[in-house]
């Protein structure tokens, strides 16, 4: 036999319940099955808001309780023919004047005990379940309505009972053999030996379909959910999660305590007892494979899931009186169990001079104070500091059982938080090695997630998010070469790259997603108005893993933000000059950042554009290479301007093509005063060891002093236009020599 499952997800509307039915069918014609099923989806949240409500004096409780009995009376209404909907909707009609006279009676005695509450939340699956078993009896199937209260039977722990199962597995065969036909049995909730309504706790139903399972020796357990398994990671923060096609009982385990709440351990418990294998299934994708957890770990992956848990707190405790004190430690978990507080991560220095623990956020100040309270002694003597809290963390932990069998699962955990600027507060592994957990920022869990996900089971794989400044002239060529190169990127050197975001001087733009930059891509008054500032703190806030600044701008100001950018640890690939010839003290403060960090700074088109120039200076410097004379012609415009003035055309005309073109900055002057290849210059004295400012570098500006001050460029062109006999007398004067006009750079012995 197989115990059959179905959360209230999947049977959310009629059409959906449809489906599952057409499951259950199909299954039945194949296999001796029973199944179980949840309220339908979203009832047992309104019935607990109903209590509260109610319990709170607030009248709204009753139009909610109304709109829930049109919500099963239309279900009825959808699922049952006609002709058989009379006995069912006389069960729901019934069902809920019990339910409103319970109601009517926690809002008049304004309280709702935990037996109380208990029994409202029964009514969910009772109405599901039954209404249910009216529409699979309307198909032709011979199927049977079992109330789970009656066969599983458990203390008096209202909200979170505990089960007897000697007793239940008694009651369930019994039950069964007694009931010929497919058995529709209520999830989630049970009874007290003196017939008290309980439930079962968070995945009750989960929990119900497992207890049937042990208790009838089933040959499987399948629970069908709106998900194609357990995946590697949580698919809402992880876009590129998969499904996990095989796990261990203990990985299942480890993976369902932080946050991977597909299946519970409550479920897996008595699963694992009896070595029931439990495969996880998509009742909208009935045809995937989805994740069987068995005894066996599955082969593959060296990971096989990474969890994560966020409203974490972390609680430092350390003194004197923890160091090699018999009982310490157990001193402090005493006193947080008096709380009924559950500490889900533990770690302790070899010292034994500190313990950390981490609990939920709600109980991090109680779990102090009660800490505090156990050690008031040592505390007032100095033996102990006061417990620290550190609020805001989140865990996150890579479970496999293949880690114990592998060196460099956590050298590879750690190399990727630290890669992506993630500071670690707190560090736990067992001695099984089948769980590495670590504490960190809430807000890095997302960059956190992408970043192992990635290095575990995207290793042959690397997405770089891009924020971009400067859409100009460079900055559109890049995209046009980014976008022309995505296939291949992805195909040859398995590298994703995705801009994220855009900013030009005026506007700018963010997708988490990554822009369609296929056709190119326009920033104008209809995107945010651009602030350098909040272009940063956006990139701070989005938090993705691998980033890369890209500034293909000639500003100061965004220059001037690069030691930010790197202290974040996000790369920069820029042909800016700015920040390499800016100040001395401000050069050596950004080589001060790149010594500390991970983040790179890449700059080879600062001088000579696509040529390796910086990278072939830097490897004869570190190879102990000293540099002499370097002599160069280092500017492409001036370039063009003296290889067109070869060709008998005048300065002006010369200078006016160039700017046309796109050759020169939007206005020439800049060019030919010498200042950008006095720059590059700079950077390459600098690149050879010498500390040089730009006010030591002797410049011959090729503007003419009269048109330098013009108020346009427009007008600085037409002034130019006098000194082209000037500009031709000196093409002249080269010739005669058998030499070329050319405008150099030279740095020679320093």
């Amino acid at each position: 036999m197989k115990i059959v499952k179905f959360g209230g997800s999947s049977i959310a509307s009629p059409d959906f319940v449809n489906k599952v039915l057409d499951i259950v069918i199909e299954k039945s014609k194949r296999d001796g099955i029973a199944i179980v099923f949840s309220a339908f989806a979203g009832v047992t949240e309104v019935l607990s808001d109903c209590c509260k409500m109610a319990e709170a004096g607030d009248i709204q409780y009753q139009p909610q309780l109304k709109a829930l009995e049109h919500k099963h009376l239309n279900m009825v209404k959808s699922l049952v023919p006609v002709q058989n909907q009379t006995k069912v909707l006389t069960f729901v009609k019934v069902n809920f004047n019990e339910l409103e006279g319970l109601l009517q009676g926690i809002f008049l005695l304004k309280e709702c005990t935990k037996r109380t509450r208990d029994f409202v939340l029964s009514f969910g699956e009772r109405l599901s379940a039954f209404t249910l078993t009216e529409s699979l009896k309307s198909r032709g199937e011979k199927a049977v309505f079992i109330d789970s209260r009656s066969i599983i039977r458990t203390d008096n722990h209202f909200g979170n009972a505990k089960v007897d199962f000697e007793t239940s597995n008694a009651l369930i065969v019994e039950a069964f053999k007694s009931n010929p036909g497919l058995k529709v049995v209520t999830g989630f909730i049970a009874s007290t030996a003196h017939g008290e309504t309980t439930t079962l706790g968070r995945s009750g139903s989960d929990y119900t379909a497992a207890i049937l399972a042990t208790a009838l020796g089933a040959e499987s357990l399948e629970i069908w959910t709106d998900v194609n398994g357990m995946m590697t990671a949580d698919p809402r923060l992880v876009k590129k999660a998969l499904t996990i096609p095989e796990l261990s009982y203990i990985e299942a385990l480890e993976l369902s305590h932080f946050g991977a709440k597909v299946v519970f351990p409550a479920t897996m418990q008595p699963a694992m007892r009896k070595q029931i294998p439990v495969h996880i299934k998509n009742t909208f994708n009935p045809t995937g494979e989805g994740t069987l957890i068995s005894a066996k770990a599955g082969n593959g992956t060296l990971v096989r899931g990474i969890s994560s848990m966020k409203g974490v707190t972390l609680l430092n405790i350390q003194g004197a009186c923890l160091m090699d004190v018999i009982g310490a430690g157990k001193r402090v978990f005493e006193a947080v169990a008096r709380g009924s507080i559950n500490i889900v991560l533990i770690s302790q220095a070899s010292s034994e001079y500190s313990i950390c623990i981490a609990v939920s956020e709600g109980e991090g100040k109680r779990a102090k104070a009660l800490i505090e309270e156990e050690f008031v002694y040592e505390i007032k003597t100095g033996d102990m500091e006061e417990v620290t809290i550190s609020k805001g963390k989140a865990v996150i932990a890579a479970v496999g059982e293949n880690m114990k069998q592998h060196p460099g699962a956590s050298g590879t955990m750690f190399q990727a938080l630290g890669e992506n600027n993630i500071n670690i507060y707190a560090i736990a592994q067992g001695s099984s090695e089948l769980n590495i957990s670590a504490v960190i920022d809430q807000q890095d869990m997302t960059k956190a997630l992408n970043a192992l996900h990635e290095a575990f089971f995207l290793s042959d794989r690397k997405v770089l998010h891009i924020y971009l400044v400067g859409v100009g002239l460079i900055g559109k060529t890049l995209l046009k070469m980014i976008s022309a190169q995505q296939e291949k990127l992805q195909r040859e050197n398995l590298l994703e790259v995705k801009v994220v975001g855009l900013a030009n001087s005026r506007f700018m733009d963010f997708n988490e997603d990554g822009f369609n930059i296929a056709n190119g891509f326009s920033l104008d008054n209809t995107h945010q108005k651009m602030s350098l500032t909040r272009f940063r703190e956006m990139m701070n806030d989005m938090n993705l893993s691998n980033t890369v600044f890209v500034d293909c701008t000639a500003s100061e100001e965004v220059a001037s933000c690069y030691q930010q950018v790197l202290e974040a640890n996000m790369a920069i690939v820029t042909p800016n000059k700015k920040a390499n010839s800016s100040s001395l003290e401000k050069y050596h403060a950004l080589r001060k950042v790149i010594g500390k960090g991970n983040a790179r700074f890449l700059y080879e088109t600062n001088v000579a554009a696509g040529l390796p120039v910086i990278g072939t200076l830097q490897d004869l410097i570190v190879s102990g290479d000293k540099v002499l004379r370097i002599e160069a012609v280092l500017s492409g415009s001036m370039n063009y301007i003296f290889s067109r003035l070869e060709e008998g055309l005048p300065f002006s005309e010369v200078v006016k093509e160039a700017r046309e073109k796109g050759f020169t900055e939007p206005d020439p002057r800049d060019d030919l005063s010498g200042a950008d290849v006095a720059r590059k210059i700079l950077i390459l004295a600098r690149e050879s060891g010498l500390s040089l400012e730009f006010s030591d570098i002797e410049v011959e500006s090729m503007v003419p002093e009269d048109t330098a001050s013009a108020e346009s460029v427009d007008e600085f062109l037409t002034l130019l236009e006098v000194h082209n006999a000037d500009f031709q007398k000196r093409l002249d004067t080269a010739r005669n020599e058998g030499a070329t006009l050319r405008f150099m750079a030279t740095l020679d012995k320093g």
